[in-house]
């Protein structure tokens, strides 16, 4: 007798521990009943028939991927390899679970797919230094076409863009290019300006003799602080001056000598 009621609880107790299952807070469990869906349960304790009700687990957290590098051909014709990171996570279970058979497998298909439709439409400087728009780009299509499946893509990040070394040298010879034509248009620039200086300090001088005499000392004296063997006789000005002015006196006129009738 105690037998024959000890089996029916044994059983019944043991279907109870197979019912009980306890999900976590960032977990849900989307439930079907004979194959149709019937709800999403969780997070605790949550109650599944078996035989009669399936469970299908779902992780709510953010889901980081690793995109496959990818050889990319660029608008101008450069074969890169690039990869990215993908951070993204599930907001709708029931969506995830029936709307695509592999939720991760295919987000990871389509990131491979949109990274390379997406690079291949810009050039290869683009890549290099305006990588927050290709990530915004990217993210926005994957987003865009993931959000049926309940799933939304927070971020992409390109990681590495891989050049080949005929590539580099030519970005390095380029590079050093620019960096030449910016010294030269420097140097041009300031050029323009000394001169502008220059003809504004030769209207002060002309306007004072004393200036000059002035620039004049403060060049001997800047030539007298270094270690030279050239031996400099100052001449002064009022000489030279003098000078002039008698070179002016003893100039004749031009005369006009007419030439004779023929």
């Amino acid at each position: 007798m105690i037998i024959s009621y000890l089996v029916p609880v044994v059983l019944v107790v043991m279907l109870i521990a197979a019912s009980i299952r306890i999900l976590p807070e960032y977990k849900r469990g989307v439930v079907f009943f004979l194959g149709r869906y019937q709800t999403v349960k969780g997070p605790g304790l949550v109650i599944v028939i078996p035989a009669i009700q399936k469970m299908e687990v779902v992780d709510l957290r953010v889901i980081t991927m690793d995109v496959p590098e990818q050889d990319v051909i660029s608008q101008d014709n450069v074969t890169v390899k690039v990869n990215a990171v993908l951070y993204f996570r599930v907001v709708d279970p029931e969506r995830a679970i029936i709307q695509v058979e592999n939720f991760t497998q295919a987000t990871s298909q389509l990131a491979q797919t949109t990274l390379r439709s997406v690079l291949g439409k810009h050039d290869l400087d683009e890549m290099l230094s305006e990588r927050d728009k290709l990530n915004d780009d990217i993210q926005e299509i994957i987003d865009t076409q993931t959000e049926a499946w309940g799933i939304k893509v927070a971020n992409v990040e390109i990681k590495h863009v891989d050049l080949d070394e005929s590539m580099i040298r030519a970005i390095a010879r380029q590079a050093e290019a620019e960096r030449e034509r910016r010294a030269k248009v420097i140097h041009a620039e300031g050029e323009l300006q000394a001169s502008k200086k220059l003809v504004e300090a030769a209207n002060v001088m002309q306007e004072n003799s004393a200036a000059l005499q002035l620039r004049y000392l403060q060049t001997m004296s800047d030539m007298s602080n270094k270690n030279a063997s050239t031996i400099v006789f100052p001449l002064p000005m009022d000489i030279m001056e003098a000078f002039r002015d008698m070179k002016a006196k003893h100039v004749s006129p031009v005369q006009n000598v007419d030439k004779p009738d023929q």
